[in-house]
């Protein structure tokens, strides 16, 4: 497909497994054309673009710790598809790094590696995406972020900082763009039943785990597409600047 294909185009980081292949394949299924972006896994990324349905699909590699390959990656997928209607920020990563078992060495490696990938690589692409959607008369970003943001991670406390500080950022610019129909919502899981999550899920404290929720199981990455695709196409103007809990009610902010 050429750039001047009427089907809006979305960009979602992270796109070759788990949540973020979800959300590409209900973006695409809702008519968009999606750039699906990926770190590594060019086997895993090629097979997320021929599960999409329609043409004009593409996957993109890029660190996103990278500042410059941060921007290479939205000249790349403007040059190649048009201009970016719909960003979704889902790329992440979730390392173990308990206070008190972690040597210092290794917790400064996991705070950077961690903010680096969950909230300066968001906040780069969001310069990015406001710069180019402001002009062209809005757009509409979307960022996974966590229960972890509000309830705490004791075991992941970079992985939570850096989830809350993703909830700052859209809040932020959700008041910094609204007059410019730039509009920025965040979806908030739990645990997610995903290949990042699978060592916990099926480890000893499972039991444990599945007690907190009500319904007796955790997300599926197809339920947290739900709501991004919600707000990536449908949510009113008005919504701007929410969190949605999408945590099977196991933990319920106050």
């Amino acid at each position: 497909m050429t750039p001047a294909d009427p089907r809006p185009v979305a960009l979602v980081t992270g796109a070759s497994r788990g949540i973020g292949r979800a959300v590409a394949q209900l973006l695409a299924r809702r008519g968009c054309r999606v750039a699906v972006h990926y770190r590594s896994s060019p086997a895993a990324a090629a097979a997320a673009v021929a599960s999409l349905e329609g043409e004009g699909h593409q996957a993109f590699a890029a660190d996103l710790t990278l500042p410059a390959e941060v921007a290479r990656l939205w000249d790349q997928v403007t040059a190649a598809m048009g201009p970016v209607r719909v960003l979704v920020n889902n790329a992440a990563v979730f390392e173990q790094h308990p206070l008190l078992e972690t040597g210092y060495d290794q917790w400064r490696q996991a705070w950077e590696r961690t903010l680096a990938t969950n909230l300066l690589g968001p906040a780069n692409l969001c310069h990015c995406a406001g710069n180019a959607m402001a002009p062209a008369g809005g757009g509409r970003v979307v960022s996974i972020s966590s229960r972890g943001a509000f309830r705490g991670e004791p075991d992941t406390p970079a992985y939570g900082a850096s989830k809350a500080g993703l909830n700052a950022l859209c809040q932020s610019l959700a008041r910094a763009m609204a007059g410019h129909k730039v509009y920025f919502y965040v979806i908030a899981p739990g645990w997610v039943d995903t290949e990042m999550a699978s060592a916990t899920l099926n480890g000893p404290g499972r039991d444990e785990l599945l007690a907190q929720h009500p319904l007796g199981r955790v997300a599926s990455p197809e339920e947290v597409a739900a709501a991004a695709v919600f707000c990536a196409l449908d949510a009113p103007p008005a919504m701007t600047g929410c969190i949605i809990d999408v945590n099977g009610a196991s933990y319920l902010r106050t």
